[in-house]
């Protein structure tokens, strides 16, 4: 069975549901469910701007507070330049998404468990020589309708949104997408170009998050935070 944290143990809804780090990622999930009352939000992506925010680390979070919930959960690394959720979620990438868009496998041959009941990871597979092409390929979106008849929720960790164009490939195909921001890392400016990139494409922009805020201690006594 693959382990559920990584050496920085960044899957804390796993290692300490109780924390209050485990409760932000749950309020995180109860915000999207409600952001949409007339429409269900069912394909999610988690954008940054630039690359070392904490994107994945919220991805992970989110797709087990969903799973925790009793949800049928799917996370999918459309990151095909620096894949980074196998291993968050300790497993194999010698077979992923690319495998199937190249047809040498069926999804249902790479897909991993990993080991929260109901979730399910999708990893990106062997790095293509053209990321951006698979990503916007016919097959890809063939491949996220079958995927939206078997999951209750699929959630795309991407590159980072001024980077390369992946991710505004990625955020067409969503339901909606939220942005991480990391607190005293990115500028403002950059923040506001990447989310104009997502709006230029018709991508439907759900909210932020505020990643890597730093709680004061007296604060996280009160909540009882031992993480």
């Amino acid at each position: 069975m693959p382990r559920l944290t990584n050496d920085k143990g960044s899957l804390v809804t796993m290692a300490n549901p109780k924390s209050t780090s485990s409760e932000a990622y749950r309020k995180l999930r109860t915000n999207i469910q409600f952001s949409s009352i007339d429409s269900q939000i069912q394909t999610i992506m988690i954008a940054s701007a630039l690359s070392g925010e904490g994107k994945t680390t919220t991805i992970g979070n989110l797709a087990v507070t969903y799973a925790q919930e009793g949800k049928k959960v799917l996370l999918m690394d459309t990151d095909l330049r620096k894949p980074a959720v196998h291993r968050m979620f300790n497993v194999p990438n010698h077979v992923g998404l690319t495998s199937v868009l190249s047809s040498q496998y069926k999804v249902t041959e790479v897909l991993r468990e990993t080991g929260v009941e109901g979730l399910h990871v999708l990893s990106s597979g062997p790095i293509p020589p053209n990321p951006s092409e698979m990503i916007g390929s016919r097959k890809m979106t063939a491949l996220l309708e079958d995927l939206k008849e078997e999951y209750d929720v699929i959630l795309f960790d991407t590159p980072p949104v001024l980077t390369v164009t992946d991710a505004l490939i990625i955020s067409s195909l969503c339901d909606g997408v939220i942005l991480v921001v990391s607190a005293g890392k990115v500028k403002k400016d950059l923040v506001k170009k990447a989310k104009a990139h997502l709006e230029h494409v018709n991508a439907r922009i759900l909210g932020a998050v505020l990643n890597n805020v730093q709680v004061p201690k007296s604060r996280k006594a009160y909540y009882g935070e031992n993480a």
